[in-house]
């Protein structure tokens, strides 16, 4: 169907458009807070719920903004420490300047009783050869000359290689403890008792050099009928002259 041609426009031309007076477009409104729009979810499609941790499973820690791992529950790593600084030792109390508390140090039965233990152990070696050596000795051979009444012996028992090798072997298995005291701070006998040779002042291994001084420094509770092993009866700290001397103090083993 045609339709008759309009009486202002008899050749059907499109009117010009307007020509903008100053030759720009017209500036866009900007966006006050600068974020974009958010966009629309389509129609027809279901929005995801936010995830809500499932009842009775642990929550994971949130991240710590400085990269340290965090501890949680359940047996995971609890914090480090950010200074690198150790924990404090069994018996020390944390709260009182790194004093250690009254109840870690060993008793006195204990240290007997891992005293005896080291004895034996160093000792039954010697022991036996000593007895080895007297038992295998010939008798000794004695005359007495009729007139001046003198006696001379020959043969009989003496310090033989047997009593060597026995006094060599109780030199070395004694130095074996003081490595062990040294280094783990337990020789055979404190490692039965449960307890161990600390350094006083942070709980530490003494080392193999001041281990045999200690063991050496044990003279000195011998001195006066052994008063300084019974010394740790009513001491404080529960310490021989040893121990006082080296600084050190005997404790209860976790």
């Amino acid at each position: 169907m045609s339709y008759p041609p309009d009486p202002n426009n008899p050749y059907g031309q499109q009117p010009p458009q307007q020509p903008n007076p100053y030759g720009q477009q017209p500036p866009q409104q900007p966006n006050p807070y600068g974020q974009q729009p958010p966009q629309q979810p389509g129609y027809g499609y279901p929005q995801q719920p936010p995830q809500q941790p499932g009842y009775g499973y642990p929550q994971q820690p949130p991240a710590d903004p400085y990269g340290q791992q965090q501890g949680g529950p359940y047996g995971q790593p609890g914090p480090q420490d950010p200074y690198g600084q150790q924990p404090p030792a069994y018996g020390y109390d944390p709260y009182a300047n790194g004093a250690m508390t009254p109840n870690a140090y060993a008793g006195w039965g204990s240290r007997v009783v891992a005293f005896i233990i080291d004895f034996v152990i160093v000792g039954i070696v010697p022991i036996i050869m000593d007895i080895v050596s007297a038992a295998s000795a010939s008798p000794a051979t004695c005359t007495t000359n009729p007139t001046t009444y003198a006696t001379s012996c020959t043969g009989g028992g003496g310090f033989g290689i047997l009593n060597i090798l026995g006094f060599l072997v109780g030199i070395a298995a004694s130095l074996y403890l003081c490595y062990m005291e040294g280094t783990t701070g337990q020789s055979f006998g404190k490692k039965a008792v449960n307890i161990r040779l600390v350094r006083e002042q942070d709980g530490q291994p003494i080392g193999f050099g001041l281990a045999v001084v200690r063991r050496i420094a044990h003279v000195l509770d011998e001195i006066v009928c052994c008063v300084g092993f019974l010394w740790p009866l009513w001491d404080a700290k529960k310490q021989t002259f040893a121990d006082k001397i080296m600084t050190t103090v005997v404790v209860k083993s976790q």
